[in-house]
């Protein structure tokens, strides 16, 4: 790309950590895209921060940004990263010159809290009992892939998440439950890319698509045969569709 360009930030979800874009990072630069991924707070041995929130979050990549000299970005957001772009564009939006918003959604859950309740009582009962995260990891990847994901998948996955602190887990999840910006995207005036897996159960596709209805002139993609770990169960497919996105831009 020129000089100048926009750069790509990916953003991990919430069992995940930069790591697990280093493929990514690899494909987008051999094609010339600048790119790098970011460890959110308390991710991949970075320090932690309180309170653990998406604006407080967003802060610390806008930070990121500032030091590394990055004046745009292309943030690629997968599952709760995504909700960490659509922040960072609540933030600052001049600093942010295209969307990727890949298994993602606009808000967690139902208006009442019910389903968020669950969520996070779901998820943190094996720790409540005294397990560990690698423990939560095997309990809770496989069903996070789609029905053709390989081997090498599941255990790459199981280590990112086992090897996330618990308390950055429970801070994570905490955030996720009172993650609304619904009412930002008719607002977002940037292109936008709403990225969607046919097997996600998390993420499903039709929240995808009907995200992308409420962004102005959005695009909507669906991978065929994927979860909700997309980006790791087929790095070079994610990729080409983020590269196509990309690409369109000019």
């Amino acid at each position: 790309m020129p000089c100048g360009s926009p750069v790509v930030v990916f953003l991990h979800g919430i069992g995940a950590a930069a790591a697990g874009f280093a493929e990514h990072v690899s494909l987008l630069e051999q094609q010339g895209v600048p790119a790098f991924a970011w460890d959110q707070p308390g991710y991949g041995g970075t320090a932690a921060i309180d309170p653990y929130t998406f604006e407080t979050v967003a802060a610390e990549l806008l930070r990121t940004l500032d030091a590394r000299g990055v004046r745009q970005c292309i943030p690629v957001g997968h599952s709760m990263g995504g909700m960490i772009a659509q922040e960072l564009y609540a933030l600052a939006p001049a600093r942010v010159a295209a969307l990727v918003l890949a298994q993602t959604s606009p808000a967690f859950g139902s208006p009442d809290g019910e389903f968020q309740r669950r969520f996070v009582a779901d998820r943190t009962r094996a720790l409540d009992e005294g397990a560990g995260m690698a423990e939560v990891a095997a309990r809770l990847v496989p069903a996070l892939v789609g029905p053709g994901a390989a081997p090498s998948v599941l255990q790459a996955a199981a280590a990112l998440m086992g090897a996330i602190p618990a308390d950055t887990y429970r801070r994570a999840l905490a955030a996720l439950a009172r993650f609304d910006r619904r009412a930002l995207l008719p607002h977002i005036a940037v292109p936008t890319l709403c990225l969607a897996a046919e097997h996600d159960r998390t993420a499903a596709p039709e929240v995808l698509e009907k995200m992308a209805s409420r962004i102005p002139g959005a695009r909507y993609e669906c991978l065929a045969g994927l979860g909700h770990l997309a980006p790791l169960e087929d790095p070079a497919r994610f990729c080409r569709a983020v590269l196509s996105f990309i690409r369109s831009l000019s």
